[in-house]
């Protein structure tokens, strides 16, 4: 990224200091009311030590503001959503080398601007969501099909009945329980299927437990977040796998690791690198984490500050988690540009798990931690979201058509 593109970032910590001075309060008052050290306090004022959401929280409290003021990352995330929008808006010539100008000069202009483009890419999405499910959901289908077959027997039932004429009681009382049953099942079946139907009018009917856990998660794990039973289940197993990381790599031995090369974590520790990879994302706020299985099914993702948050299927082939399972064991460290001009810096590794037995198969599984990197000078490899709905032209690793390019042609063609 271009030095004409980057923010004036201003530090969480400088922001705190400022607003503690502005107060006329000193950092063993400061301190005090957060809870904290005044050396501890002193360390984050210098941009020494990490900030966490916690911390953030409470001494926003303390210093009477909103935790918005103090986070560090505000304006990359209002850049990240003017760049998302003229990435989106291809056919419209965007002066991006003045994005920053924008929105430092109009900020209410240019936040209304991401809030259009933000409202346009979730009706795209929706849209793209409800056709896929239209045509693909395999619950759709199968009730569709039972519908088909009700109204069938029902009409074969009364064609009988009208056509025999002469037919024995018997016969005729077991036909006639038949149209019965029948239209029992395509009532409830019908039922079923306009329920359904109505729900594609609620978010929460279009999530699947996958899309549920995550956004569970992207909302740091509320007590009372989740709906279906099998979202609660992958959290309870989420839960479990964060206990027994923890235990075998515990916080105390990574005090100061934040920021650590994860590679050189894990030699000196003697630790798996997926291990270390797993736990450096619990303890660094900004960072990223994404985990695969061998088939390349997303089993748990929550993005880097500044990422966009995860959509509806499945994720960029790009990305180097998916690389790494070419290749268990060797890491896999990549810079990567997301399509609102977002780098980041991500190592994957893949794992084999052990086989129960020796008739078990032996799986394997990716993991790829994800960290901001504004000012990296490397090559960048331009990942974007899902297929469906990715702006990027050309993609070696497309799968299907993107529906915005689909939607493009559809406004360029002539009346």
């Amino acid at each position: 990224m271009s030095q004409q593109n980057a923010t004036p970032r201003v530090p969480a910590g400088t922001r705190i200091r400022e607003r503690r001075l502005s107060l006329g309060r000193t950092q063993a008052e400061l301190a005090r009311a957060a809870g904290i050290s005044p050396a501890y306090l002193n360390l984050i004022e210098h941009d020494r030590r990490n900030l966490t959401d916690k911390l953030r929280g409470k001494l926003a409290d303390a210093l009477g503001t909103n935790e918005a003021e103090l986070d560090t990352g505000r304006e990359d995330s209002l850049l990240a959503g003017l760049r998302l929008a003229a990435s989106a808006s291809a056919d419209i010539a965007v002066e991006e080398g003045r994005v920053a100008e924008f929105a430092t000069r109009l900020p209410g202009w240019a936040s209304m601007v991401v809030a259009l483009s933000q409202q346009t890419e979730a009706q795209t999405r929706r849209l793209a969501d409800m056709s896929d499910r239209m045509t693909q959901n395999p619950y759709l289908l199968d009730t569709l099909h039972e519908v088909l077959s009700a109204v069938t027997s029902l009409r074969s039932t009364a064609s009988i009945l009208v056509h025999e004429p002469k037919m024995e009681d018997a016969w005729r009382a077991r036909f006639h329980g038949n149209l019965d049953q029948d239209s029992q099942r395509l009532s409830v079946t019908a039922q079923a299927l306009v329920a359904y139907l109505d729900s594609f009018e609620e978010d929460a009917g279009l999530l699947t437990p996958q899309e549920e856990f995550e956004n569970w998660i992207a909302r740091d794990c509320p007590e009372d977040g989740l709906v279906s039973d099998a979202a609660r289940q992958l959290a309870r197993r989420w839960r479990e796998a964060e206990r027994a990381d923890r235990a075998a790599l515990p916080d105390a031995a990574l005090e100061g690791a934040a920021g650590a090369d994860p590679v050189t974590l894990s030699a000196g520790l003697g630790l798996p690198l997926d291990l270390v990879l797993r736990r450096l994302a619990a303890v660094e706020p900004e960072s990223g984490l994404m985990i695969c299985d061998g088939a390349g099914g997303v089993i748990f993702r929550r993005p880097a500050r500044g990422m966009d948050p995860a959509r509806p299927g499945e994720p960029c082939a790009m990305l180097p988690i998916f690389e790494a399972l070419a290749q268990p064991g060797a890491p896999v460290a990549r810079v990567v540009e997301t399509e609102t001009g977002l780098r980041l810096h991500a190592i994957a590794v893949a794992v084999r798990l052990p086989a129960g037995d020796l008739a078990g198969p032996v799986l394997s599984r990716s993991v790829m931690l994800l960290r901001p990197d504004p000012e990296s000078a490397k090559s960048a490899i331009s990942v974007g979201p899902t297929c469906r709905i990715c702006p990027r032209a050309a993609c070696p690793a497309r799968r299907v058509p993107s529906i915005l390019q689909a939607l493009a042609t559809v406004d360029t063609q002539p009346l």
